[in-house]
Order: structure tokens, then C-alpha cells, then sequence
């Protein structure tokens, strides 16, 4: 017995023994040391910039262009967007993959942790929300915001929608804020620079992109009523009295471009678009008659380019660039004589500086309409930045231009500055030319003909909404079940859940 017993002590030591080594350092153990329990920003960040500029991307060649005359769809059929016809169905894809989107731009900063790292990941973030944040208000008008995705986090499946001018002022103090991290002792550049596709881990850049942001965005409440006087006091800082504490981007090689190379994730997303669906837009009559009278390099134009520039991928027909009127009616002639009109041509769709996501040109076209509106004082007038915006448009897609200077091309296109013309006519220079410069940027073309009302468009017969542009997409028709108190309340303030709805930037 005494054998027995001594012999069950022993297995039970065993036992014990082997349950201590089991567990000891069990996490440790079973830790993968090259993975990580949680995704890091270095991870994050690439993809979720790839995943916003595809939703982005699409939006702008299917619906901005189409609304903006930079493309005219050959149809007869009803919903067609540049008729300023369009169901609602179009508000889903935009709304839907933006907000999925934030959620990985929110754990970049989430995730960012106290490395050296940690702020210029937490500054990047809070630039890419604000980004993402003001193409969503600008489109929707008031949208979730301060509650918007916290369902994992905080549990709201429900998010209050938030006023307009809410947010911007939120967006100004991201921005605020970004610039703070982003200077000093937090301004280090990213050690993994792989996890930066847009400006390979420079801290600097990064900070430009966010203040250059914020210049766009203070423009385009300086109007209002209510803070307007506050948005051009800053302004005035950003562009006058403390340029060093706001550094912009300041030269075409600086511009915000996530560069598709066409390996890995990096794949323009316009390659997921049918050849055959992707040329079936006509160009506009409107977008490429002045370049034509223009004699502009940014098409293929031997005087120019020798017959190889074209670098904005227009494909003429027969030599000859026509474009189709925009708005036409149903069972007029232009979707019936397809075959004469100037297409996007196929190479369009795998140029790696399509993923353009601010230019410097529009830096220079801000600081020439603060300066004819009097935000900021200039001793030489809007002059030098109009040309200087010019220069830099055409030089993001001919990076050697160089064969005539700025002044030259200004004087031939009979398009140079005149400084007795009316504030209005200043408006319509300047905002002509940086509706070029806006070519493929996401709604940044239609948001500023909302804001000013230039460039002036020709209307045809066949518009819809009374001939006046749309002022916002309608919100997803889900959102009416899925969150129908908030949804109703978000009527109530802003206006009726349609196109001609003016957000809270379009009215005085």
C-alpha cells in the first residue's frame, strides 16, 4: 500500500511539473516574433490609402467628370449624371467606402504607439481623416461624424449626424493639431518607408500636405457669414504673417500623388473599368475646345509635343479633337455620332500620376483669389501666382516643359492676366485654369463650381433639376431604415433629402 501510494505522489509531482512547464512563458512560446496581435500603422496605412483613392478615383471619372463636362456619356438613357439625372443608388458606393476607410485611418492612430514613429503616424492619420471627412461633407452636406465608426469601440450602430459647420471647425483643429505633431521633435521621418506610398515617410511633406488642406478648405467657408471673418484670419496667417509656422507644398515635385506603379497593391484602380467601358465616354465640348484654342501641351499637339505629349490621354479622331455638348436631350444627334468624338484613350488608365490628390497649381490659384478678394495683401497683384498656377498645372503632366515660357503660352493662348478686369472676370480666369488643374482629383471640381460658380458651364436642353448644378448627393437609401431617428433629425436641420439641397458652404 505504502508502494502505491508513494508511486500516485510520484505521478501527481510529474503531473505538476509538466503543467508548470506547459504554461510557463505560454504566450511568449506561442507568440509569432515576426507578427504582431494587432495590425501596425506601417501596415495599415498603404492599404487603406490604395482603398480611398479607388473610391475616390471611380467617383470622379463617373460622376464628377460626367457632371463637370470633362467627359459626356454617349446615352439616351434615363439617370444619366451629366443631365443632372441620377438615382440615389449613386450615393452608396462613395458613402459606404470612405466610412470603411476611416476605420483604418483611425486605427493608424490608434495603433501608432509611443515610438519614435508614433507622431508622424498619429499626424498622417489625422490628415487623412480630415481629407477623407471634408470629401464626405462636401458631398453629402451634415453626415456622422463624432460618432462615426465607434460601433466596435463605443457600441453606436446609430451615429448622430453632425452639422456641416461642425465639422469643418473639428477639421480645422485636426489639422491644428497635425501640424503640432508633425514639427519639432515629432517631425521625424518614418523610418519604415514602405508604409508610405504618397510621400515615403517624410515627415515634412506630410505636414505640407495637411496645411495645404486646410488653405482649401478655410477658402471655402471665407464667405459665410459666421466664420468667415475667423477663416480669413487664418489665412492671412497661413499665407502672410507666420508662413513658417504653415508650410505649404511649394513646388510641383511636392504635390500630394499616390503614384500607381502597377505592382502589388499599387494598381490604378481605373484598371478595374472595361476598355470598352472606359472609352465609351465621349470628351466634352467644353473641356477640350480651350485647350484646342489654347494650342495647350497638355494634349497632342505637334507644336507643342511633337506628337507626343498627350499626356491628359485624349484620343482624337482622325487628328481632330471635338467634344461633345454636355446635357444634351434625349434623341438628340450626339450620342448618335459617337465615332466623330475625342475619347479618354486606354493609356489613361495605367498612368501612374492619375492618383493625384492635391496639386501645387492650386496653392498658387488660392493665393491669386485671396488676393483679388483682399484676404491677403499683395504689392504685384494675383499675376505672378495665375502664372506661376498655370506653369504648375501643365508641368505635373510635362515635368519638362520647357519649350516656351509660361508668359509666352499666356500671350499666344490670349489668356494672360489682365488686372482691370472685374472681380468676376478674375474669378472665371482663375478658376478656369484650376479647373485643369483639378483634372482627376477626386469632386474637388465640382465642390469649387459649387462654392463660386466658375468656370461658367454651358447648359443644354436636356438638364434636368431645373438646369441648376446638383448640390450634393442624396445619403444612402439604407441609412433611412438602418438609422432612421438620426436620419430624420439630419433632414429636419439641413433640408430635404434631395440633389438641390444646398449644404451649409453654399448658402450666404
Amino acid at each position: 500500500m505504502k508502494r502505491i501510494i508513494y508511486k500516485l505522489s510520484m505521478v501527481a509531482v510529474l503531473i505538476s511539473l509538466m503543467a508548470t512547464s506547459c504554461t510557463k512563458d505560454f504566450e511568449k512560446t506561442n507568440t509569432d516574433p515576426n507578427g504582431s496581435p494587432t495590425a501596425l500603422p506601417e501596415q495599415l496605412l498603404p492599404p487603406a490609402l490604395v482603398g480611398v483613392m479607388g473610391y475616390m478615383q471611380i467617383r470622379n471619372r463617373n460622376f464628377n467628370n460626367e457632371l463637370m463636362q470633362v467627359t459626356v456619356s454617349q446615352t439616351d438613357a434615363e439617370g444619366s449624371v451629366f443631365r443632372y439625372d441620377f438615382r440615389s443608388n449613386w450615393a452608396d458606393y462613395l458613402y459606404n467606402g470612405l466610412y470603411t476607410e476611416l476605420t483604418n485611418f483611425k486605427d493608424v492612430y490608434r495603433y501608432a504607439g509611443n515610438d519614435k514613429d508614433s507622431m508622424t503616424y498619429k499626424g498622417i492619420s489625422l490628415i487623412c481623416q480630415s481629407w477623407i471627412y471634408s470629401v464626405l461633407t462636401d458631398t453629402y452636406g451634415d453626415v456622422p461624424y463624432s460618432q462615426s465608426n465607434l460601433a466596435k469601440e463605443e457600441g453606436i450602430f446609430e451615429p448622430a449626424f453632425d452639422r456641416q459647420k461642425d465639422i469643418y471647425l473639428s477639421i480645422f483643429q485636426k489639422l491644428e493639431e497635425a501640424n503640432a505633431a508633425l514639427t519639432g521633435t515629432g517631425a521625424v521621418n518614418l523610418v519604415k518607408t514602405y508604409g508610405d506610398p504618397v510621400y515615403n515617410g517624410s515627415a515634412l511633406l506630410w505636414r505640407k500636405f495637411g496645411n495645404s488642406l486646410y488653405l482649401r478648405l478655410l477658402l471655402r467657408v471665407a464667405h459665410k457669414t459666421d466664420v468667415g471673418a475667423q477663416a480669413q484670419a487664418k489665412i492671412k496667417e497661413i499665407l502672410e504673417t507666420k508662413v513658417s509656422t504653415y508650410p505649404l507644398i511649394a513646388s510641383v515635385t511636392e504635390s500630394a500623388v499616390l503614384k500607381w506603379t502597377g505592382a502589388g497593391p499599387y494598381v490604378s484602380p481605373l484598371m478595374t473599368v472595361r476598355a470598352q467601358d472606359f472609352t465609351a465616354p465621349g470628351v466634352g465640348k467644353f473641356f477640350i475646345d480651350h485647350l484646342v484654342s489654347w494650342n495647350d501641351p497638355r494634349i497632342d499637339i505637334p507644336t507643342w509635343g511633337g506628337g507626343t505629349a498627350n499626356r491628359f490621354r485624349i484620343a482624337p479622331y482622325q487628328g481632330a479633337y471635338l467634344g461633345i455638348p454636355s446635357g444634351y436631350a434625349v434623341g438628340e444627334n450626339p450620342p448618335k455620332r459617337s465615332y466623330f468624338y475625342a475619347t479618354p484613350s486606354l493609356t489613361l488608365m495605367n498612368d501612374p500620376m492619375t492618383g493625384l490628390i492635391f496639386p501645387y497649381a492650386e496653392i498658387r490659384f488660392i493665393k491669386a483669389e485671396c488676393i483679388v478678394k483682399g484676404y491677403i495683401s499683395s504689392t504685384t497683384g494675383a499675376e505672378s501666382d495665375y502664372n506661376a498656377g498655370v506653369q504648375a498645372g501643365i508641368q505635373y503632366w510635362l515635368p519638362s516643359w520647357t519649350t516656351v515660357p509660361v508668359i509666352d503660352y499666356l500671350t499666344a493662348a490670349d489668356i494672360q492676366w489682365d488686372d482691370t478686369y472685374t472681380l468676376d472676370q478674375k474669378m472665371e480666369m482663375i478658376h478656369l485654369q484650376k479647373y485643369y488643374a483639378l483634372f482627376l482629383v477626386d469632386m474637388q471640381q465640382w465642390f469649387e463650381y459649387r462654392r463660386t460658380g466658375h468656370p461658367v458651364l454651358p447648359k443644354g436642353g436636356g438638364l434636368r433639376n431645373n438646369g441648376v448644378m446638383p448640390a450634393r448627393m442624396t445619403y444612402p437609401i439604407y441609412v433611412q431604415s438602418t438609422n432612421p431617428t438620426n436620419y430624420k433629425l439630419a433632414v429636419a436641420a439641413q433640408g430635404p433629402d434631395v440633389i438641390s439641397t444646398q449644404v451649409w458652404w453654399q448658402q450666404p
